[in-house]
């Protein structure tokens, strides 16, 4: 059996820890001045004419009119209507790109962006700037980004901020799922857990919510 090299692995891992370091450093530095933003998470997928885009627009433009910038994946899809919305509106639109091989650069309506080489310092860019999050129909990388935020708040990590799932047809089975597993029969949550995120179908309704949930986060401190 071939001796590894131990040598050639732990400077790999040193590099490695630098470039993750650098990345850190850069984020916070671009985004140190930035006002209070609200993240939309959603698929890169949708196209301009679901009715999903349309309301990613909508929301955005509330959520610039409301006095917050928008941050999102920097992609397209929802990510692109977010961003979109915050533009016509001449809000901060912020855009936290990855480096992926099957996905374009950066969508057009971006007035700050961020590049990001790892999926983990991306999340922590949403996480410490964001005010509140939004979640629109999406896959994997969205539900990733919904559930370690509600982890995160669980747990006492993060600070609890308001959590909105837009549209019930999307995101009913996973909730009844949540509700009827996870918490009724394996009871691996407590019923508290459920109040971390609430379920809306417009983007007004999302919007009430988040300034009201802010409003009476604010009177508890």
């Amino acid at each position: 059996m071939k001796e590894q090299n131990w040598t050639h692995d732990k400077a790999t891992d040193a590099w490695q820890a630098l470039r993750i370091h650098g990345e850190f450093i850069k984020g916070f530095d671009e985004l140190l001045e930035l006002n209070p933003c609200i993240s939309i998470f959603g698929s890169a997928r949708t196209q301009e004419d679901n009715p999903y885009y349309k309301s990613a627009v909508e929301l955005s433009e509330m959520i610039v009119k409301n006095g917050y910038g928008v941050i999102t994946g920097g992609g397209p899809g929802i990510m692109e209507a977010g961003n979109k919305g915050a533009m016509n509106q001449n809000g901060t639109s912020v855009g936290l790109k990855i480096q992926l091989p099957f996905e374009a650069d950066a969508n057009d309506y971006i007035n700050k962006l961020v590049d990001c080489r790892y999926f983990f310092t991306r999340k922590v860019f949403f996480l410490k700037y964001s005010q509140a999050f939004v979640a629109f129909p999406g896959g994997m990388g969205t539900l990733d980004e919904l559930f370690e935020t509600l982890t995160l708040i669980q747990t006492g990590h993060m600070r609890k901020v308001p959590v909105v799932l837009v549209g019930k047809d999307y995101w009913s089975g996973l909730i009844d799922w949540i509700k009827d597993t996870m918490l009724g029969k394996e009871k691996n949550i407590s019923p508290e857990d459920l109040n971390l995120f609430t379920i809306v179908d417009t983007a007004e309704d999302a919007m009430s919510y988040i300034l009201n949930t802010l409003s009476e986060n604010s009177h508890n401190f």
